[in-house]
């Protein structure tokens, strides 16, 4: 079970780092064109902080476990994650973009059960 956690760890946390650098390198007016619509509802600055956020959510998927240090932080950055694909799910949702509502729940449920996973039978 350890494994299959560390994969969809991984998974996620690669997935999120993707998307954190992407919302933090390029402008809203290009992820608006990119087929990122939801940017319309939010300022320049929010777009960053939530890019800003699935980044340092990514990182503390990892860096903690690897390095062995304030391990609790595995699970916390879990549960960040699902806050993050509630409110995208919900922005998505208000826009009619089904598709992006259920990529938000998968990813969410992911992230879920990480945290369950590492708060308590497969804590690091």
């Amino acid at each position: 079970m350890n494994i299959v956690l560390w994969i969809i760890t991984a998974v996620l946390a690669l997935a999120f780092l993707a998307a954190g650098t992407m919302k933090l390198a390029q402008p809203k007016a290009k992820l608006a064109a990119t087929g990122q619509g939801w940017v319309e509802d939010f300022s320049d600055a929010a777009v960053k902080r939530i890019g800003g956020l699935e980044i340092l959510a990514a990182l503390g998927l990892i860096l903690p476990a690897v390095l062995g240090i304030a391990t609790v932080l595995v699970p916390a950055a879990a549960v960040g994650l699902v806050f993050l694909m509630v409110g995208a799910a919900i922005t998505h949702g208000r826009r009619h973009e089904t598709p992006n509502v259920i990529i938000n729940l998968v990813l969410g449920i992911l992230a879920a059960g990480v945290a369950i996973a590492r708060f308590g039978p497969y804590g690091l």
